[in-house]
């Protein structure tokens, strides 16, 4: 129980770690016994093979694997971008699995963002247009009220503010990059979902996403869900899910902390001959 009395004056230290992730709330995103099973030509694929899992509110969570393991098939069928086989996807107590497609994109639009390798800028919109495109597709003017002011936090939040009326082709493909971040963070998703999102970027640009994203864990409490083959941007999440082969093989918690260095997550995963 908190106190009313004031706290006796502390001597100076050290700024706080972070806070822990939470652990305690029910789960924002859930997976149960998920398969994807795709039909190439003769042959079907057997992408996901029962896979389980649960996100729970301010998570960050990194589901890595090699090229052709599963991960992005499972992203993508977490953010409802397409359907399981069998199984059952749970997004903030709704279904995914079972709504119809209009409801499907609904609910996606509502409670998702995401983020992908590729910017998917438009290039004749400016920064803060592209920005505010999740607004306009709505129906929302995206420069009044609570929409113009929401696209300016975003953007100070990804240390773009000054570019609003820059288009994609003058900002460097890092700043591309945080444009995309800015626009699923926009409507302040349940969760966030990027897949592969520093794989068009440099070493220290790469860094500099990574960084926003952490960012908006730590100070907003975003949920996240990071898709990657790279330890170094796994390493930035509180849990890391190895997938393999259509399934689940290992997690790995990490914990919340300020150092991202990856060389924990290396060797751990040198253990386990990942």
């Amino acid at each position: 129980m908190l106190s009313d009395r004031p706290s006796p004056a502390a001597a100076p230290g050290p700024s706080p770690a972070p806070a822990a992730a939470p652990q305690l709330a029910p789960p924002i995103l859930e997976a149960r016994d998920l398969t994807k099973r795709y039909r190439l030509g003769s042959e079907e694929v057997e992408a996901l093979r029962g896979v389980s899992l649960a996100v729970r509110p301010g998570e960050f969570v990194a589901l890595m694997g090699p090229s052709g393991s599963g991960k992005s098939t499972l992203l993508q069928l977490l953010g409802g971008l397409d359907r399981p086989t069998s199984g059952q996807v749970f997004l903030d107590g709704a279904e995914v699995s079972r709504l119809s497609d209009a409801a499907a994109t609904r609910l996606r639009r509502e409670k998702t963002g995401f983020v992908f390798q590729f910017f998917n800028l438009v290039p004749l919109l400016s920064v803060a247009e592209n920005v505010g495109l999740p607004f306009t597709i709505g129906g929302t003017d995206p420069t009044r009220g609570e929409a113009a002011e929401r696209i300016r936090d975003v953007l100070r939040l990804v240390e773009l503010t000054g570019r609003e009326r820059n288009r994609p082709d003058q900002l460097s493909a890092g700043e591309q990059q945080r444009v995309a971040l800015a626009r699923a963070l926009v409507t302040r998703p349940a969760i966030l979902l990027a897949d592969e999102p520093t794989g068009n970027l440099d070493y220290t640009t790469g860094t500099e996403i990574l960084d926003s994203l952490w960012r908006t864990c730590v100070e907003r409490g975003q949920t996240i869900v990071l898709v990657t083959h790279d330890s170094k941007a796994a390493a930035y999440a509180d849990r890391v899910l190895f997938v393999r082969d259509g399934r689940i093989v290992d997690e790995i918690e990490l914990g919340r902390r300020a150092d991202h260095s990856a060389a924990p997550l290396i060797a751990r995963l040198a253990q386990l001959g990942l």
